[in-house]
């Protein structure tokens, strides 16, 4: 079985570490997959997510987004995994963390180089000018939320179906991932495209690949060189210890 210390001297060994992470880092922080067992797919219809619905429906879709990513997800704090890649970023381990998540929990943490694959649920953007504002300024019991500039309907600043991967962040990630000499997954299962194409990527192009996950996900047996099992917040815990040691 592989060991932590073993991860951890492939850390400190390398020239470039990138963390790319998922819903299963935030779990442990209170905020649910979409996907799975206790997902928010089997209490919500994804149709609200819909950027074609959305526009047909604003309203109603922005009454489950306020519900889910403002009046639940709002109250969520960094875990101990946001706050050991933290720490491992300070300790100039880790150069940047690319992410899924669009909870702005890295950065609570004190990452300072974050790239939001999937946007940010902190800021809302108009659909018709482009104004971005943060979602504190705005009363989400007055529903749908109205561009300060023009008038027209916000949406929250993430991917919706049928929208594309943002822009600096895309171009950013695969930066990040073409430098990587060692690519840390934590707690995402490759289930999600086209973000789960990055470690892939990272592989071919030469990179360890460190894998944290509760189960073995999908790049397990395909690309995984260390698979570290188990939760984020106690993998990364000793895995820190590790490095440190």
């Amino acid at each position: 079985m592989p060991t932590y210390q073993e991860a951890a001297q492939i850390i400190k060994n390398a020239s470039h570490v990138t963390v790319f992470t998922g819903a299963g880092i935030s779990v442990e922080s209170g905020i649910p997959p979409f996907r799975g067992e206790n997902g928010l797919w089997n209490t919500y219809d994804p149709i609200f997510l819909d950027i074609r619905y959305f526009h047909a429906n604003p309203r109603e879709s922005w009454q489950v987004i306020k519900e889910i990513f403002y009046d639940f997800f709002g109250q969520a704090h960094p875990n101990a995994a946001h706050l050991g890649i933290a720490q491992l970023e300070k300790d100039g381990y880790v150069k940047a963390t690319i992410t899924q998540n669009i909870d702005n929990l890295h950065q609570d943490a004190g990452s300072i180089e974050v790239y939001e694959y999937h946007g940010n649920s902190r800021n809302l953007i108009c659909t018709s000018c482009g104004q971005k504002s943060p979602a504190s300024h705005f009363d989400l019991n007055l529903l749908p939320p109205l561009c300060i500039r023009c008038s027209k309907i916000l949406k929250p600043d993430f991917i919706f179906y049928g929208e594309a991967i943002p822009e600096p962040a895309m171009s950013l990630s695969f930066q990040e991932t073409e430098q990587a000499d060692v690519f840390l997954l934590v707690g995402t299962t490759g289930e999600v495209m086209p973000a789960a194409q990055l470690p892939h990527i990272a592989k071919r192009n030469g990179a360890k690949i460190i894998e944290i996950n509760i189960e073995p996900s999908l790049y397990t047996q395909q690309i995984t060189d260390i698979f570290l099992q188990g939760k984020a917040t106690v993998a990364i815990t000793n895995l820190l210890e590790a490095i440190e040691n």
